[in-house]
């Protein structure tokens, strides 16, 4: 396999075991593509697929899925503590392997006609496929929720870059986009106040006047009765995961709060994890091309 693209599709179900096996097996029944890994949380009522495949294969995967959760998951039944607007929420593809961000732009339009013209759902374009510049922050984009879609798409500046001005009945509506690798990254807190997480949150996040490439939301796990601040980190080396941690560690000590742990969503790059051991190490003049066995075993 020359071309390596990744697509990351984040659907509303992370409850439903049958629901979550079904995707399970749409995903690994598409030739030229591999699942390589897929996590489901109760509390957010969200799963993550992590697919790597071909061009070909890759949009055939993403569609199929696309098609299963239409079918399967019904947006006027679904509640959950992370922010939603479509069974398949969002399905970014991400350039791996001799592909181009410019590549998975062109593919992200591709799927997402496919998806309106056969299952009418439908299309925001986001992030690098964004067709304006207010439609890039995924945020943004999401911003009502499935609830308050209908009433956004009248507004002059939110018609759907492919669909009408109306949600699909019980699958909503679904971003569609490319862009580079991200990681999701999560922090616990020892307290069931969500409106710390919130306010820690607001602080961190680019919107709120933080960190230029982190995103981040206030959530609460229900099953632990735990809030959390969870956030997706676009860009790992402009703003490392140690920076946004040890800011919520003491922000959180404002609120007599402290973090408990922290978890990946998903997949992620050795090189965000090896950055924050270096910088808890204090490793002097480390140097991750050279001192990293695996990268000699697969250079």
């Amino acid at each position: 396999m020359a071309k390596i693209i990744e697509c990351v599709p984040n659907f509303s179900e992370g409850q439903n075991e049958a629901v979550i096996n079904g995707l399970v097996s749409v995903a690994k029944s598409v030739g030229g593509v591999t699942l390589l890994d897929h996590s489901s949380d109760a509390s957010h009522n969200r799963s993550v697929f992590t697919l790597v495949g071909d061009e070909e294969g890759i949009q055939e995967a993403a569609f199929q899925l696309v098609k299963y959760a239409s079918e399967n998951i019904d947006m006027t039944k679904h509640h959950g503590e992370h922010p939603r607007m479509g069974a398949t929420d969002v399905v970014p593809f991400i350039p791996i392997k001799d592909s181009s961000v410019e590549e998975c732009i062109e593919i992200s339009k591709k799927v997402a006609k496919r998806i309106n013209d056969e299952l009418n759902i439908p299309i925001f374009l986001y992030e690098d496929s964004a067709s304006t510049p207010n439609r890039k922050n995924l945020a943004k984009v999401r911003k009502g929720q499935f609830e308050g879609m209908p009433e956004k798409l009248q507004e002059e500046e939110w018609a759907p870059d492919f669909g009408e001005r109306k949600i699909h009945p019980t699958a909503g509506i679904t971003a569609v986009g490319a862009r580079m690798p991200l990681v999701a990254f999560n922090v616990n807190l020892d307290t069931s106040d969500i409106t710390i997480a919130n306010k820690i949150a607001k602080i961190i996040r680019a919107s709120g006047g933080g960190f230029k490439y982190a995103k981040g939301i206030g959530v609460m796990l229900e099953d632990r009765n735990i809030a959390q601040v969870s956030m997706n980190m676009v860009n790992f080396e402009g703003t490392p995961l140690y920076r946004t941690f040890e800011t919520i560690r003491m922000e959180a000590k404002r609120y007599g709060v402290n973090i408990i742990g922290s978890e990946i969503i998903g997949l992620t790059p050795a090189k965000a994890m090896i950055d924050c051991a270096e910088y808890y190490l204090q490793v002097e003049d480390f140097d991750y091309d050279k001192q990293i066995l695996e990268n000699h075993l697969l250079g």
